[in-house]
């Protein structure tokens, strides 16, 4: 399991100068309007995605990237047992990449993804409905907490 945050930029260059030096590490993927870093030590899948600020300011979401979709079938099980709704994206394309993965939030509308990453893509979407403010990911209303 790896931990993930993914950060609202408006200058990816500038952003990558600055975590190359930060993590001493290139980045794995870099595109037009994103990049990720992929690292071992600390186990972190870090992500820019061009987008203007919300109310969450720098911050998109977070998660975990996991080995596989058991692992993501497997959360969102325990996540339901617990009384959260998690909205399943499966075979998704996402930050160009196909992707199954489930999301949640937390009580403070903070969007959470557990996430396999299948195969590379092209395109950073394949049309799926997304958030403004959060990196492909499904309706707030959807993503609630039942408690």
């Amino acid at each position: 399991m790896r931990m993930h945050v993914a950060i609202n930029v408006t200058d990816l260059q500038a952003n990558l100068n600055f975590y190359r030096a930060f993590f001493g590490a290139e980045p794995s993927k870099v595109r037009e309007n994103y990049a990720k870093f992929e690292l071992e030590t600390p186990a972190l899948h870090f992500s820019l995605n061009v987008r203007p600020y919300q109310a969450n300011g720098a911050l998109n979401h977070m998660g975990f990237q996991v080995e596989n979709t058991a692992a993501v079938l497997a959360m969102k099980n325990r996540f339901q047992a617990a009384g959260l709704v998690a909205i399943d994206e499966m075979n998704t394309t996402c930050c160009y990449a196909v992707q199954d993965k489930i999301w949640v939030r937390d009580p403070e509308g903070n969007a959470w993804e557990i996430f396999y990453t299948k195969e590379d893509s092209e395109f950073e979407s394949a049309g799926e409905s997304a958030l403004e403010n959060v990196c492909c990911a499904p309706s707030a209303p959807e993503l609630i907490n039942l408690d």
